[in-house]
């Protein structure tokens, strides 16, 4: 079984997916860190991360660079967002998401039944054939709260109207790029969390899957 679950910054898709994950036995790719690897490469690299150089960078990606602390970083979102622009970066990223999802690792309880994976063009563009789709979203007011939270937890200085703003921004250039953008695939299941907490959430993702009679 592949699950494909796209959706904008801290609409909780990350959350959903890991638990999904676990609850079918399934690997799990966050594929918005390879997006940030490749911006935290190109950034080490002196190269702006609008510029065609963030293609090669991506080409020369490993799988140790989505282990670098710097990725969770509000700077590698930003790098991230102007990289995946790019149709060569993409391209570059798009082959190994698939074979991810077609011969996905094991798991920590043994061989996975499937996978899941989490971005912002999975459904429309990496697993258009993904057994299941959803597509998580949220008032951009209550992410931002979200994502101001995440940081203060962090101890990091954060104030609301900044976090604000550069989520929009994001958003802005998720949906409005030329390659790809940001929107929910025709057959995706919109879940939107503005009023729900993790576990309605879960439920309500899960009821759509079983639903489905896989």
């Amino acid at each position: 079984m592949i699950i494909a679950i796209d959706g904008p910054a801290a609409s909780g898709k990350g959350t959903l997916a890991r638990r999904l994950a676990d609850h079918f036995g399934l690997a799990y790719l966050d594929t918005g860190l390879l997006y940030r690897a490749v911006g935290a490469k190109v950034r080490d690299r002196g190269i702006d991360p609008a510029s065609p150089g963030a293609a090669a960078a991506a080409r020369d990606l490993a799988a140790d660079d989505m282990d670098d602390p710097r990725l969770r970083l509000d700077e590698a979102a930003a790098s991230a967002s102007l990289v995946a622009a790019q149709a060569e970066v993409r391209a570059a990223l798009r082959d190994f998401q698939r074979d991810f999802a077609r011969n996905p690792p094991d798991t920590p309880r043994g061989p996975a039944a499937g996978a899941v994976l989490d971005g912002r063009d999975i459904g429309t563009q990496v697993c258009p054939d993904a057994d299941v789709k959803l597509f998580v979203t949220a008032a951009a007011e209550v992410r931002a709260e979200r994502r101001l939270k995440e940081l203060q937890e962090r101890g990091l200085e954060a104030i609301y109207g900044r976090v604000l703003r550069d989520m929009n921004e994001r958003d802005r250039r998720d949906r409005e790029r030329d390659v790809a953008p940001l929107k929910p695939a025709d057959d995706a299941f919109v879940l939107d969390t503005s009023g729900l907490d993790a576990d309605a959430a879960f439920a309500k993702a899960l009821g759509f899957i079983q639903s489905r009679n896989l």
